[in-house]
């Protein structure tokens, strides 16, 4: 099976998607981002990029229920695939296992 590799910010939404927990859409997807990292970003690229990662099999949407709040509208939920997971999890071993093999001395505290 090919390996299928994420960028940075589609690994960034793939978290946010697993950190909302069945409450990611566009919007929510966009105010976590923006909270948790002070990066700003259009709604059009937090979308496009959730539905490339749905297109890649990472996540699942399903439509939600109509809102007074959408003038009727209904929110396109996302949610993390076993596939997503996966992913993730791979993420964070790699990222760990270079992290162990960055010498010590190679990363100084800020301020000195």
């Amino acid at each position: 099976m090919r390996k299928t590799y994420l960028g940075e910010f589609e690994e960034v939404i793939l978290l946010l998607v697993a950190i909302l927990d069945g409450d990611a859409y566009g919007v929510t997807v966009s105010q976590e981002l923006e909270q948790q990292t002070g990066r700003q970003v259009t709604f059009g690229a937090v979308h496009n990029t959730l539905i490339r990662l749905e297109e890649k099999g990472f996540v699942h949407s399903q439509l939600g229920g109509a809102t007074a709040e959408r003038g009727g509208r209904r929110k396109r939920l996302f949610t993390l695939t076993p596939a997503g997971s996966r992913a993730l999890q791979n993420i964070w071993e790699l990222r760990q296992q270079l992290w162990q093999l960055v010498p010590p001395h190679a990363i100084k505290p800020a301020g000195i």
